[in-house]
């Protein structure tokens, strides 16, 4: 029986599809400290994809892991919005497509 290890964070319903499909996945709970380890390991890898294929479903899949850590950090909506309206007032946003070439000091 041949298998292929995988060591990272998936969906909750990645194990009964698996399952359905007659394999058999070998899975455990994360810690707390693991978690956010692991969020932060697939937020690079879904911001990895978007980078290669920009599509609709890539940026879902990192508004689903941006969810995932909100949520595990306590942070609410008025808090997220919030601090990006306070740096959005701040420093700007982007709208301006405005890019840095050089600073002379």
């Amino acid at each position: 029986m041949s298998q292929i290890a995988y060591k990272k964070l998936v969906r909750d319903n990645i194990p009964d599809i698996i399952r359905a499909q007659g394999k058999t996945p070998i899975v455990r709970t994360l810690s707390d400290e693991e978690y956010m380890i692991c969020l932060k390991e697939k937020l690079i890898e879904e911001v990895n994809e978007f980078i290669a294929d920009s599509n609709i479903e890539e940026f879902g899949d990192i508004l689903e892991v941006m969810d995932a850590i909100k949520k595990y950090m306590n942070f609410t909506d008025a808090d997220v919005t919030d601090a990006k309206n306070v740096k959005g007032i701040k420093n700007g946003s982007f709208d301006k497509k405005i890019f840095l070439e050089v600073v002379k000091c």
